[in-house]
């Protein structure tokens, strides 16, 4: 008899059919019922209870309950048992010291299970599936660096799998559904309560996930037909996208960086840019074997796109530097410069690859292989370092914050108290904290009044930290000129605050209530303000016009404002009189019958 557990030499394997299945079924299961275990001690009410009581446990359980099964989904029948069972043990150990430290750094208001924030579940991921396939493709060909076919063959191959088993899983949910309708339509409801219990949602999903990951391994060879077809079609969309990325850089030199840096999210932008290429450059590439080469015309967008790469990093690497210089570091731009770091390596790899032949005799894109591994390894070290308290954001963002303000670089003023308050967890409390005791007698007064606020918003609007500002105003129509004291320097809370170019924001008179006295109404992306000039002549917010998303017409408020179509009616229903004042309507449906419009 065979044993699936044991090869032929007596060391423990997972390679028989029955022992793979057997191995993944039951990790599906372990894990549903530790989530549902958490789930449970976090469930929505008053009282918690343990681990949800003590939340840098219960955050590095779930991060690590949450992948750590994932990947031992994906190392079976891959790593030998003693070899899998100690990756796990270590991938469980550094996710769980990355949800204990995220969780232990932040502040406590408002701080709800799993106490876990989105970069570092999403970073979290992206670590442990790129170190699990820099290591299996080493273990299996028992070198520290593996060959470049073996890393691609395995990462494409779990990507496909990993894409298919979340489209089967939901599928079985949307079956499970279907079910429980046919069910109730006949007056039995068990099947519908059934897929409300969590009891039975979480494992269920679990175990149906691990299936879906063992059927897709049964076909390898499915599975690799899946992915060719895959590669193959997104390899010609690197067509599109060099087209794209090199007409925009040509027309810089003409336009200018203005309009790029003016979006507030020029880096972020310009990085997606090069992620996607550098994407679609590996899936035209695929391993480099000769009988994969792709067409000439994608061989060439292939070294158009690599050469590519390099401005558009130069260009992310200026906006980060033009904004942390201005305003300094925050966490956002330290994950940016950390993404920026690693865009570094595969513009360089990138960009030497396509270039050598033109002063040596190489394989064609050969050096993009060692540069797909480098930049992986460091990607995987940056992570860990950004997300444990070695490179930690929220603490260097608020020592670089504290030491522009003690050095002058920025006004007690104009300084963002609410960043220390609410963004920075408790390295920004305690920072805030010392900025109260501070001698700077402007200073302590503008930080004590940060520590009592409750939100930010109201900190916006009540502290002084953020100065009053003239706001930039479009006209409408173009040639009118909008009335004398309208565009004045207003604080935080005022809608005109917002409108910093003239593209913000569009504004235009009518007289709404007939009383002969014009009304300004200002437009910009969200609503219609409507503002009344009082006896003192100021013109005071009165209140906002929200826009439903209904029927044809512009999607632009400003748009819909210029429309000659929006005019003033009457209301369907009138308002109510209390003794504790007006009643106003609020329709049921979001899009309600139109009223008809006054001749």
């Amino acid at each position: 008899m065979i044993d699936p557990f044991h090869d032929q030499t007596g060391r423990a394997s997972l390679d028989g059919a029955r022992g793979l299945a057997a191995a993944r079924l039951g990790i599906g299961l372990v894990q549903g019922l530790l989530l549902y275990l958490l789930w449970r001690s976090a469930s929505p009410s008053d009282v918690l209870s343990w681990p949800a009581t003590h939340p840098p446990l219960f955050a590095a359980l779930a991060l690590a309950c949450a992948f750590t099964p994932v990947m031992l989904l994906a190392g079976v029948g891959r790593l030998p048992v003693k070899g899998l069972a100690l990756w796990g043990l270590i991938a469980a150990a550094v996710l769980a010291l990355l949800g204990w430290h995220d969780a232990a750094q932040q502040a406590t208001d408002y701080f709800r299970p799993p106490y876990l924030r989105f970069p570092v579940v999403a970073f979290s991921a992206a670590a442990l599936f790129i170190a699990h396939h820099l290591i299996v493709p080493a273990v299996a060909s028992r070198r520290w660096i593996a060959d470049f076919d073996d890393y691609f063959d395995t990462a494409w191959k779990a990507g496909v799998q990993l894409v298919l088993s979340l489209g089967f899983t939901g599928a079985f949910w949307l079956l499970l559904f279907l079910g429980a309708a046919l069910f109730r339509i006949i007056g039995l409801s068990f099947l519908e309560h059934l897929t409300r219990e969590e009891w039975f949602a979480i494992p269920v999903t679990c175990l149906v996930f691990a299936i879906a990951v063992q059927l897709t391994d049964v076909r390898a060879g499915l599975i690799r037909g899946v992915r060719t077809v895959a590669l193959m079609l997104l390899s010609w969309l690197l067509l599109v996208i060099t087209v794209l990325v090199a007409g925009f850089l040509a027309a810089l030199p003409f336009t200018g960086l203005d309009g790029l840096w003016k979006t507030g999210s020029a880096t972020a932008l310009v990085l997606s840019a090069a992620a996607a290429l550098i994407i679609l450059i590996n899936t035209a590439y695929q391993d480099g074997r000769e009988d994969n080469l792709p067409p000439v015309v994608l061989r060439a967008a292939v070294r158009v796109a690599a050469v590519l790469l390099t401005p558009l990093i130069l260009i992310a690497l200026w906006g980060l530097s033009l904004r942390i210089g201005q305003h300094g570091l925050t966490p956002d731009r330290i994950i940016a410069s950390a993404c920026a770091l690693v865009g570094v390596v595969y513009a360089a790899g990138y960009g030497w690859a396509a270039l050598s032949p033109f002063w040596r005799k190489t394989a064609w894109m050969k050096p993009l292989e060692r540069a797909n591994v480098a930049a992986a390894v460091l990607t995987v070290g940056v992570i860990l370092a950004l997300f444990s308290p070695l490179l930690d954001p929220a603490r260097l963002s608020v020592g670089d914050q504290v030491a522009r303000l003690k050095r002058g670089a920025v006004s007690a003023a104009a300084f963002d108290y609410g960043f220390l308050r609410f963004n920075a967890g408790k390295v920004g409390r305690a920072a805030l904290a010392d900025l109260a005791r501070s001698s700077n007698a402007e200073v302590a007064r503008r930080a004590k009044a940060a520590q009592t606020t409750q939100n930010r918003y109201d900190l916006d609007q009540t502290d002084e930290s953020i100065p009053a500002r003239t706001p930039r105003i479009a006209a409408w129509p173009a040639e009118a000129a909008l009335p004398t004291g309208f565009v004045t320097p207003v604080r935080p809370g005022d809608p005109r605050h917002g409108c910093q170019e003239a593209s913000d924001c569009v504004a235009t008179t009518r007289d709404l209530n007939g009383d002969g006295k014009v009304e300004i109404l200002l437009a910009d992306n969200y609503r219609i303000a409507l503002f009344a000039q009082g006896a003192d002549g100021a013109w005071t917010h009165q209140g906002d016009y929200r826009i439903a998303y209904c029927g044809p017409g512009p999607n632009n408020v400003r748009d819909l404002l210029k429309d000659p179509r929006t005019a003033p009616v009457a209301p369907t229903w009138p308002e109510l009189s209390t003794p504790r004042g007006a009643g106003r309507f609020q329709p049921e449906q979001d899009c309600p019958s139109p009223p008809v419009v006054n001749p």
